[in-house]
């Protein structure tokens, strides 16, 4: 629905309630009335009608006066469907024998445009690395290994590329980054080539990943990527480079087992 003075669309009704639900998950510690009517450019009386909605449903609280946050009931139903999606299913038994083989973290994600988006990980007990990503969580696809690994199997040349992440030059996180396109597309076919992509501390400094596919169950196109995760001093690159075969073995045979038990996914 347009603003009758401007052309920029007017949230109304669910579109609006479903608007205040998503600032509110930007603020894990809460936020008042005032900085949610601004984060969705609506008056204050329909936001809280808004929140009151919420409310009822369980999805929001009021933690102290005046001020909102996500509720429990919101929580349980993100983290079971986290837990209980088939993929996440079928892939937690890889995560953790990778965690256990290499003593490691273990990621899988999915790419979403040009972002991966992260489903499941696991830590070792001891000594884990201490990484930005979180499960839910999001990077820019060009600076991961996860994310180079997918975007090796969606493009088809350069151009579909820049459609996908633009023209450039792209952020540098660190000074390791990919930043040309050109140079990206190249490491790309590297990957395709070679059947896993490395992040060479390019998405966080001190940090060094490979990334292999996650077959589906069908052995069809793959559905995701996995990836071990290390600190460069600990397990430098080239370490991780080597013990790449011995992943993809876990990969495959752990999906395999899942698929032929019958579990969720098949």
């Amino acid at each position: 629905m347009a603003d009758a003075v401007g052309d920029e669309p007017r949230l109304v009704g669910s579109d609006r309630v479903l608007a205040v639900l998503s600032a509110l998950g930007s603020h894990p510690r809460g936020a008042t009335l005032d900085q949610l009517s601004h984060e969705v450019s609506s008056p204050k009386p329909t936001v809280h009608r808004a929140l009151a909605a919420l409310r009822r449903a369980g999805f929001v609280e009021q933690i102290e006066r005046g001020v909102y946050a996500v509720g429990d009931e919101l929580l349980r139903i993100a983290f079971q469907a986290a837990r209980e999606r088939p993929d996440v299913a079928r892939v937690r038994p890889v995560l953790e024998e990778l965690t256990a083989t290499f003593g490691e973290t273990a990621h899988y994600a999915v790419l979403d445009g040009a972002e991966v988006v992260y489903r499941a990980k696991t830590d070792p007990p001891a000594g884990a690395v201490r990484l930005t990503s979180v499960v839910g969580g999001r990077n820019p696809a060009y600076r991961t290994a996860v994310g180079k690994l997918l975007l090796s199997g969606r493009v088809q040349g350069e151009a579909d590329l820049r459609a996908i992440v633009g023209e450039g030059p792209l952020d540098a996180r660190t000074p390791r980054t990919i930043t040309d396109v050109s140079a990206l597309w190249r490491e790309l076919e590297l990957s395709r080539e070679r059947g896993y992509a490395v992040d060479d501390q390019e998405n966080e400094l001190g940090i060094t990943c490979v990334a292999v596919a996650l077959p589906s169950v069908d052995g069809e196109a793959p559905v995701g990527a996995v990836s071990v995760s290390a600190l460069a001093f600990r397990m430098p690159l080239a370490d991780l480079v080597s013990a790449v075969p011995r992943i993809q073995t876990i990969v495959a045979g752990g999906s395999g087992r899942r698929g032929d038990e019958g579990e969720p996914g098949q």
